[in-house]
């Protein structure tokens, strides 16, 4: 395993994360959290602060890992193919129960399950394919 280009690959995701979350969920799409019920949201002025971002960055480490030891048996013709099934797969298995659980046992809106469901699909493999692009073949 190249632990170098693992922690490329989970800055460059990090970093990516940051700024897709600030443009979706912080400006375009904010208006999803003004959805009742809204007590269920911390109180936030501006960004979620340094733990929020190293807590990302770890979690991006053990993702960009993931792909590094998967990647050989990843369908697809090149690296960045496999890296947006990568995403695919990682959206399947982690956001699709993760938001069914949310939908049946939380209080949050609908439209916010919603919302959280198609922005990972289209974060997933994104991610993916930066990790992949990073990593290579």
């Amino acid at each position: 395993m190249k632990i170098g280009k693992v922690l490329i690959a989970a800055v460059t995701v990090s970093v990516f994360g940051a700024i897709f979350a600030g443009v979706t969920c912080g400006w375009l799409f904010n208006w999803v959290y003004k959805l009742e019920p809204t007590n269920v949201w911390k109180p936030m002025e501006g960004s979620p602060g340094l733990l929020f971002y190293i807590g990302s960055f770890l979690l991006n480490i053990i993702l960009a890992v993931i792909y590094a030891l998967l990647r050989k048996g990843i369908p697809g013709k090149n690296k960045l193919a496999k890296g947006i099934i990568f995403g695919l797969c990682v959206w399947a298995v982690g956001m699709l129960p993760g938001m069914f659980s949310t939908y049946y046992f939380m209080t949050v809106a609908i439209g916010v399950v919603i919302y959280w469901t198609i922005l990972g699909l289209i974060e997933m493999p994104i991610k993916g394919l930066i990790i992949a692009a990073i990593y290579g073949e």
